[in-house]
């Protein structure tokens, strides 16, 4: 069985490699091969898993969605990325530049005021849409699972910021 679905963005976001390059590399978007952004599965697989365990219990969320000790995951999320038409049009056009921009932060102290040596720079991605698909291996709680997915709200760096905010929508079951 198959769950595709959907991911809209309603504001910028950010979601990075989470390999540790430095602040520069830190502070990029992750992007494929043809700097096209995209969500790994692992990250929505992981948010998936935490909205699950909150609706069920950590040891059922374990025989789900597999643990280290061994036991495997009955579900497979694949990456998400935009609509196969509006990506190749996008790449083809060399308009990839278009889907970024640029957040400047800084810490202000109790006095309202900006502290030095404090302003950094994050690059974001523009509000978009992405698809992607949950592959069920074995049988599973098919409604719970897409009860965990709804519930994801935010996703990415400075989500308690404003920023990932996101609807996602079933598409498909099959």
């Amino acid at each position: 069985m198959i769950i595709k679905y959907s991911i809209t963005f309603l504001d910028y976001w950010h979601i990075g490699s989470g390999l540790s390059g430095g602040a520069l590399y830190d502070s990029l978007v992750l992007k494929d091969k043809n700097r096209m952004p995209y969500i790994p599965g692992k990250t929505i697989k992981g948010l998936v898993r935490e909205n699950f365990e909150n609706i069920t219990s950590e040891d059922f969320s374990k025989e789900v969605f597999g643990y280290e000790d061994g036991k495997v995951s009955k579900l497979v999320f694949s990456n998400a990325y935009m609509d196969k038409d509006e990506y190749g049009s996008i790449v083809a056009q060399n308009l990839q530049d278009m889907l970024y921009d640029r957040l400047a932060f800084t810490k202000i102290n109790n006095r309202g005021i900006a502290e030095d040596d404090t302003l950094r720079e994050i690059e974001v991605t523009v509000p978009l849409s992405l698809y992607g698909e949950i592959e069920i291996l074995e049988e599973v709680d098919l409604d719970k699972i897409i009860q965990a997915l709804k519930m994801v709200k935010r996703m990415g760096l400075n989500r308690n910021r404003g920023l990932g905010r996101c609807h996602i929508e079933i598409k498909d079951v099959k």
